[in-house]
């Protein structure tokens, strides 16, 4: 993401209710995974996300650009996707 986008995304975020949504998380993991999104079609909230396919280099970027766009510190160990939602929504909540 280069500088502009951050801008804009800091922006976007500054102008509506700060959650992060299953799209973002979608979209998030595909690109720090650099995979097709059709895996995560559906109802992915309760599924692993090693069943989804993201190994653990996956999900260690996932976490920095999640930590780096919205501004939280997140555990390390989440499981599935609603888990990550979930303690991204929490702290942000906490701190908003």
């Amino acid at each position: 993401m280069n500088d502009t986008q951050t801008t804009q995304t800091r922006e976007t975020r500054e102008t509506r209710e700060i959650l992060m949504t299953l799209d973002d998380l979608r979209r998030i993991l595909s690109e720090s995974a650099g995979s097709d999104e059709g895996q995560l079609d559906g109802d992915i909230l309760d599924t692993g996300f090693a069943e989804l396919g993201y190994d653990s280099l996956a999900l260690i970027e996932t976490v920095s650009v999640v930590q780096r766009d919205y501004g939280v510190e997140i555990p390390d160990k989440l499981a599935t996707p609603r888990e990550l939602l979930d303690a991204v929504n929490g702290l942000l909540v906490a701190v908003g």
